[in-house]
């Protein structure tokens, strides 16, 4: 049995419509679904069980997970823990920690109890500004310095695990700038690809945020978008090789910036570039980061050899065959 939190969510439900591609239904779907529409993301997935966080919780936190799995004769054979708070707004902190560090340790513990593989998400979000690199290096952990709480909580397990000896034997994924379908349900969280799209559906044009430094023209600021079904393959190659462990960028590799972007949002739907840029809320423009790009040196080195697929036709992808069409995954 393979445990996917998190996996009515966004990448958490693509990564459950990959292991269905590859011919894998053994799987136990773990969320909260609330009253946002991501169980549509579950419509179209074959998978054996659903079950609710807290029920779930409940379960790991008496230790009494691995016994119902094994009286169900399905020992766990993964557990891919996609499930926690994104947003990178969140201001409890106490929040932040209960849902991304604890859950996180104590879904650990089952998964190397059990002598099962466990991948993480850990979060592109720990390097802060970037001022000490964005490479995958644990021996760099303790100088990274987030820029928000929900950076520092995903930070906290990243040390905890390395403090006790534990992440050569897991899998932690620091995810970049991921956009792609099944990501409707996200709110302010969604994609500047998604909202691009809505803007120009209904305006005609699109906006973004002015530069505020003299280094930087306006929409010239840079990020490592990395397409879902890109992360998802990154993701899951850990399932197979099984003797990787430690921290792994998830990423494209590339520094593309937001004026690129917006071009090929235009250019899938067919029409001329019109952008408006705005000026930066003052309460994020201390927190904002410049430029992110992920060093994937060290998951190629330990042998993933994807190519990953170019912005404009990850972008292409997704505007034309989910996006205009209103479809999912798996649909």
């Amino acid at each position: 049995m393979i445990i996917v939190t998190g996996g009515a969510g966004f990448i958490g439900s693509a990564i459950v419509w990959r292991l269905n591609q590859l011919g894998k239904d053994e799987i136990l779907i773990v969320d909260n679904l609330g009253t946002d529409e991501k169980w549509k993301n579950l419509v179209p997935l074959r998978y054996r069980d659903y079950m609710e966080k807290d029920e779930f919780l409940n379960l790991v936190i008496n230790k009494r997970l691995a016994a119902r799995m094994r009286s169900d004769r399905e020992p766990i054979e993964a557990i891919i823990h996609m499930g926690a708070c994104s947003a990178t707004t969140e201001k409890d902190a106490t929040y932040l920690i209960r849902n991304n560090y604890e859950y996180t340790r104590q879904l650990a513990e089952v998964a190397l109890n059990e002598g099962a593989r466990f991948i993480y998400a850990s979060s592109a979000a720990t390097y802060g500004d970037g001022g000490n690199g964005f490479i995958d290096d644990e021996r760099q952990i303790d100088s990274l310095r987030p820029l928000n709480m929900y950076g520092y909580s995903k930070q906290l397990f990243d040390q905890w695990a390395l403090r006790h000896g534990l992440l050569d034997r897991m899998v932690g994924l620091k995810y970049f700038n991921v956009y792609g379908p099944n990501e409707y349900h996200k709110g302010d969280m969604r994609s500047v690809v998604l909202k691009a799209f809505e803007q120009i559906r209904d305006t005609g044009r699109m906006t973004l945020f002015r530069s505020h430094r003299e280094d930087y023209k306006d929409g010239e600021q840079v990020r490592d978008f990395v397409y879902v079904k890109d992360a998802v393959e990154m993701t899951l190659f850990f399932l197979e090789n099984r003797k990787a462990g430690g921290l792994f960028n998830i990423g494209s590799g590339t520094a593309n910036t937001w004026n690129r972007l917006a071009t090929a949002i235009f250019a899938a739907l067919g029409k001329p570039a019109s952008i408006e840029y705005v000026d930066m809320p003052e309460t994020i423009r201390d927190k904002y980061q410049y430029y992110t790009c992920a060093d994937v040196s060290k998951i190629r080195n330990t042998g993933f050899k994807s190519p990953g697929t170019a912005l404009e036709d990850a972008v292409a992808d997704y505007v034309k065959n989910y996006l205009a069409v209103g479809k999912r995954l798996g649909e």
